[in-house]
Order: C-alpha cells, then structure tokens, then sequence
C-alpha cells in the first residue's frame, strides 16, 4: 500500500512536472520515446487542473448525486436501454460533465482513438485520423464546416488549420464549450471557429447551411442513428459530403454470448452510450435519411498497430504513459488523495472506476473484434430528391 504522504508527495511532483511542461516551448515540448529520464504527458493539464476541472460544470456538492444517477441508468446497475434513450440529454451530459477533466488530463484535446501504424506515435495517429477526414471531405479554404458533437474541440482546431476553413462545434453540454472556447482562444483559431451548443437531435440551423459536416466518435451518443442523420441531412447542403467515425458493434458480435454483452455493457456504462448499434445499423440509417453512401469501411481491421493498444495494461509507453497501467494506478490513486484533501468533489473516485471498466470493455472489445471505434463512411447528399 501507498501512504497517503507518499501519494501526496507524487501528486506535487506530478503537478511540476505537468506545470513545467506546460510553460515550456512548444518547439520543446516534444515526444521522447527512448529515455526513462523524462516523461510527457499527452494533455498539458496537470493535476491540480485535473481537480479544479472534475465536475465540470455541476455544484462541487452534486457530483456524487450526479454519479449515482448517471450509474442507475445502465444495465450494470439494473438500467434499461429504453430508460436511457428516452434520458439521453440528461445521461450524455452528466457524463461529460464527470469525466472531461479525466479524458482531457490522460488523453489530451481530441477524445478518440485511430489506426496506428508501426513507429507511429499515439499523437501523430490521432492527428493523421483527423487530416484524413479533412481529406476524404474535399475540404477547401472558406468551406463552413460542422462538427457534430465536438468535445473541446481538438479535432475541430487541427482540421480547421489544416484545412483552412470555419468550423463550427455542436455540443451539447456547457462545459466542453466553455474549454473549447478558452482553447480556441489559446490556438488563436476564435475568430474563425465557434460553438454552439444545442442537441445535435434538433440542430439550430437554417436549411442547406453547411459545405461539410463530419462526426468523430460522438454520435454514437444519439438516441436514434436516423433521427440524427436526418438533421444532418437537413443541415448540409445538396452534393456536399458528411464523414464520420462510428463506435460500432462489428459483425463478429453475438447478442446471444454472455461475455460479449458484459464487455457491451462495461462500454456503454464507461462511455455514456444509450447503446452501442452494429455497423448495419448504421448504413441503413444512412439511407433511410437519404444520403447516398461513396464508401464505408471499418478502419479498425488491418490495422498495423491495435487501436486499443494505449489502454492494454500489458502495454507501456512513455509517449502516453498517462493511459498505461503505471500512469492509470497513479491517477487512481491520486484522485484519491485529492478527494481526501477536498481539492477534488466527492464521488471522483467513482468516476475513475466506471471509466478503468470502460478501458478494460474497450480492450476485450477490440481483442475479440466484436467492437470498432472507427467505423467509417463518407455519405453524400444528392443534388435533388430525383437525383
């Protein structure tokens, strides 16, 4: 056991060392992948930014209420998926509100995972997964582009540099915008990207308003695949192009098997999920909306480097050693001194539970290959209803 002194003294240090890391040059803040003598972390936030930001937006004193009801909606406490399809406003944004500051502390500004190939870092896979999107979306200076449920927006900073273009973030919970916007600001992006926060179920937007939309990872929170899809739809203008990656149950998913519906089940608590649809589901969404799909693919297979490798406990990396075994039993227990001392509220460590039983659902998941992160399409809204 650790001494609560011990745990203390590692959370200061783990505190500078992020600290000093976050004022450091950017030309210097690199990763380092061979020495033992310095490890960076994937966020800049450290670990007092990790407290002050647990909760998000919720009364320091509601957190461990906000827990408790968030846990009852899933089926490892008795939930039904009804329950939660019909509460998902309610359950998606209790969860952000929990577990952004935890997200952003180990997995920095974009929330989602990508192919990997052999010597590529966990960094530039993400932003690759990212320009790849840009790409496949014919992205030009000037478009307007929407980014349906976009987190803080790291994906939406690095397309728009790297496309030139204005994008726009849909979310829906006030937090997330509240950092998105500070970050914009930081990135110096804030006079041509913004938020907007509504549901992404009943966009506030005109008809035809958007050159491209894309989704990275976040619809899989809807309700309803078509009834999203449809908005989307409705919102982007004819001949132009939406792109997402969809969290899916793969064909390899047996409804049947009880092992696979506890790993669905350890997915969907850990992820704020009303419940996670296979692949078919969503192409057939797709259509019914009336896109026209140019290709789709789950991006996950052949893939030279395991998606869900940075959360395999059997894996280490300095690179992004804050998602390894060592740097996640560090976290935990840090989470747990700073609960103790008040810095963090009341309820954090259940917060780190429900997400440690996600990792270990997401890496089962990937292993059997009966879930997929990054179940791609590109869909295209024809010119005309008779096109």
């Amino acid at each position: 056991m650790i001494s609560a002194y011990s745990l203390t003294f590692l959370l200061f240090r783990y505190h500078k060392m992020s600290t000093s890391l976050k004022h450091m040059p950017s030309t210097q803040r690199i990763e380092i992948s061979h020495t033992p003598l310095l490890i960076i972390p994937m966020s800049k936030a450290g670990a007092l930014d990790l407290a002050s930001g647990l909760g998000g937006k919720l009364d320091k004193n509601e957190v461990l209420s906000a827990v408790e009801k968030y846990e009852k909606y899933h089926v490892c406490y008795g939930g039904e998926e009804e329950e939660r399809k019909a509460n998902y406003t309610d359950m998606v944004n209790k969860y952000y509100d929990l577990v952004t500051s935890f997200y952003e502390f180990g997995w920095g500004e974009s929330f989602h995972f990508a192919p990997r190939w052999n010597g590529e870092s966990l960094r530039e896979s993400i932003k690759r997964h990212e320009h790849f999107l840009a790409l496949q979306l014919d992205l030009k200076p000037g478009h307007k582009v929407l980014d349906v449920g976009c987190g803080i927006g790291g994906p939406l900073r690095e397309i728009a540099r790297f496309s030139y273009t204005s994008v726009t973030g849909l979310n829906n919970n006030e937090y997330q915008i509240s950092r998105g916007k500070e970050l914009n600001r930081v990135a110096k992006v804030d006079k041509t990207c913004d938020f907007v926060k509504a549901d992404f179920m009943k966009m506030p937007f005109p008809d035809n308003s958007f050159d491209a939309v894309y989704a990275i990872e976040a619809t899989c929170h809807a309700p309803d695949a078509y009834g999203c899809y449809k908005e989307i739809y409705r919102v982007l203008k004819p001949g132009q192009h939406f792109a997402a990656y969809e969290w899916c149950m793969t064909d390899a998913f047996d409804s049947n098997n009880q092992e696979h519906q506890k790993i669905k089940a350890e997915i969907e608590i850990g992820d704020g999920l009303p419940d996670i649809r296979l692949t078919g589901k969503c192409l057939e969404a797709l259509k019914q909306a009336g896109f026209e799909v140019v290709w789709e693919r789950d991006l996950a297979v052949n893939s030279p480097v395991p998606w869900y490798l940075p959360l395999d406990k059997s894996h280490f990396s300095l690179s992004s050693f804050r998602l390894t075994a060592i740097g996640r039993f560090i976290t935990k227990n840090m989470v747990k001194v700073l609960e103790f001392v008040r810095l963090a509220p009341k309820g954090s460590q259940r917060v780190q539970d429900f997400l440690e039983k996600a990792a270990e659902g997401l890496v089962e998941g990937g292993k059997k290959e009966i879930f997929t992160p990054m179940y791609f399409f590109l869909a295209r809204k024809p010119l005309s209803a008779s096109e």
